[in-house]
């Protein structure tokens, strides 16, 4: 069914910082066990052309694809439209789904193939940041303490310098950060989407993260000016 619209998908284009896209208590955890049982019992009833079961597949999903895209491009309508490529994809690739690791393995190998093939395209272009993109919504972000000046715009400044951090790390290494602090995979599922070894992995992160610790000192360190 190559011509499906996806006009269900995504009815929330609300993003303004990376941070909307950390995981929220809404009860909805696509790295539960019993979750990725139910994407499997979808995704089994998608490859029988079952549209609802596909509706339902990409409400359950979408947050995560949309938001782990978001994280390696920092460009929100790129983000949209990737992330409704990757769905495209799994559409189409119904027909040859078969289980052999977790729904969201599959998941996010597709998504990373499309997105690193997205950042091979750009290049060296130039893109507006989500932070710069988004500056005149600022007013309509949901913060700690809108009573308090002082803590939504530190709370906007560690935002916005989390964002860059993220940003200045290879796409490897992006990715990894994003699915592990972000999306709460395992090493092992890790492992699998980015087709590396659990040691491999393992010291990715480690670079990445002493980065950007590097990187957001003058934030974490209470006695930097």
């Amino acid at each position: 069914m190559s011509t499906i619209s996806l006009v269900y998908y995504p009815q929330d284009r609300s993003v303004r910082t990376m941070s909307d896209w950390t995981p929220t208590n809404d009860n909805t955890n696509v790295t539960d066990p019993s979750c990725d049982e139910d994407s499997v019992r979808l995704m089994l009833r998608v490859k029988e052309g079952d549209v609802k079961a596909f509706e339902k597949l990409v409400e359950l999903h979408q947050r995560a694809v949309i938001g782990t895209v978001a994280r390696m491009l920092n460009n929100v309508d790129d983000a949209h439209d990737v992330a409704q490529q990757v769905f495209v994809r799994v559409w189409r690739s119904a027909s040859r789904y078969e289980r052999s690791a977790k729904f969201t393995t599959w998941l996010f190998t597709i998504t990373r193939n499309l997105v690193f093939n997205e950042m091979r395209r750009r290049g060296r272009k130039r893109e507006v940041s989500i932070e710069e993109q988004m500056e005149e919504y600022h007013h309509e972000m949901s913060a700690p303490d809108r009573n308090n000046p002082d803590v939504v715009v530190v709370q906007e400044e560690l935002e916005s310098a989390i964002d860059r951090a993220i940003q200045s790390l290879p796409e490897k290494q992006r990715l990894a950060v994003s699915l592990r602090r972000y999306e709460d995979l395992p090493y092992e599922e890790i492992c699998a989407v980015l087709g590396m070894s659990l040691s491999a992995v393992k010291s990715l992160l480690f670079r990445a993260r002493a980065d950007l610790k590097e990187k957001l000192a003058a934030y974490l360190d209470p006695e930097v000016d």
